[in-house]
């Protein structure tokens, strides 16, 4: 299958699912990247872009497609619809995973709503969390128990993040961690991520 994961910021994806991503490559499916912004906003936007091409290439992602738009201004538009609507027509994806609409960040509620719009014709669409999500309750659960020290590594390679919590004290690498555990207590397992589905096709056969 051709899985395509789309953040707001470099390190969305890589919070939001990067353990699914993982399993997904060593099942052997195609995994592509798509980032709308450069996350200049909240540090260098070269660092950043080198940090994300760094977690790309460790993940095995087949390929990563950027956005160029602007941190902080990215906007429910046509222009958006659009790029994410080119992206989709190169990856050919079976899965579509991005951000949730419920979110204290103005980008990623963006990207969300555009992104409804984009994989209309998309059979399976899932939003995946990020901590400044709110008011996601989860129904899809994927156990990452044996993946998630590469995915702990996967949020290292974003070095430049790995403070900016806002909080003292704590880390991004134990907020994802904490989070896994959480969402792997409602999905029965010790560590999980959890997925709220847009649309699901299932084929009975």
């Amino acid at each position: 299958m051709n899985i395509l994961a789309i953040g707001a910021h470099p390190d969305d994806i890589e919070f939001g699912c990067g353990g699914t991503l993982i399993k997904y490559v060593q099942g052997g499916h195609n995994v592509y990247l798509a980032v709308m912004t450069d996350g200049s906003f909240g540090g260098d936007a070269g660092i950043r872009r080198q940090e994300q091409n760094e977690a790309a290439k460790f993940l095995g992602a087949k390929e990563l497609f950027w956005g160029s738009f602007r941190d902080t201004e990215l906007a429910d538009s046509r222009e958006l619809i659009h790029k994410i609507d080119e992206i989709i027509h190169k990856a050919k994806p079976d899965t579509v995973l991005l951000n949730y609409p419920h979110d204290i960040h103005q980008d990623h509620r963006a990207l969300a709503h555009a992104g409804v719009s984009a994989t209309r014709y998309i059979k399976e669409v899932l939003f995946f969390e990020v901590p400044t999500t709110q008011h996601f309750e989860p129904d899809v659960f994927v156990n990452i128990q044996d993946v998630l020290d590469k995915k702990l590594q996967l949020l290292k390679m974003h070095a430049s993040q790995t403070d900016r919590t806002r909080i003292e004290n704590l880390t991004i690498l134990e907020s994802a961690q904490s989070c896994a555990n959480f969402r792997g207590f409602q999905g029965r397992v010790k560590y999980a991520e959890g997925f709220k589905a847009l649309r699901v096709l299932k084929e009975i056969k």
